[in-house]
């Protein structure tokens, strides 16, 4: 009979390899779908492969975790992914700062052509003289 703690570490195992395998088919889902463009969705792919990696791999979570100083390795599942939302985060940031910048170029060349356009009709509306 195994120990409660080998029980806990295998269904934990196994809820890891289910969780991250469904993320991973979940992006794809939606890049298929059209509804996430590749470009954005490649940071989602690669932490979904990492997790998958280090679901099925524990020694190299083990190993990862002694690494980076976390006495417990789940939790240095749980910082990946922490570090993971916060790259992306920051990647939505730059893509949002650069769609902002483009829209106020966008209205700003709208407004001048509307100025040309009330120009231009004022003047059509001139008698010739």
């Amino acid at each position: 009979m195994e120990s409660i703690e080998n029980v806990n570490i295998f269904k934990m195992q196994i809820i890891a390899i289910a969780g991250s395998i469904l993320l991973f088919l979940f992006i794809l889902y939606l890049v298929r779908k059209k509804r996430i463009k590749e470009e954005y969705s490649l940071l989602w792919i690669f932490f979904g492969a990492v997790f998958i990696v280090f679901s099925f791999w524990r020694q190299g979570l083990d190993y990862l975790a002694s690494l980076i100083g976390v006495a417990y390795p789940p939790t240095a599942i749980l910082l990946i992914l922490l570090m993971a939302v916060f790259i992306i985060l920051i990647q939505f940031s730059i893509i949002i700062s650069r769609l902002s910048e483009t829209n106020k170029t966008l209205c700003q060349e709208i407004g001048l052509l509307k100025f040309e356009i009330e120009n231009l009709k004022k003047e059509i509306k001139k008698p010739n003289s």
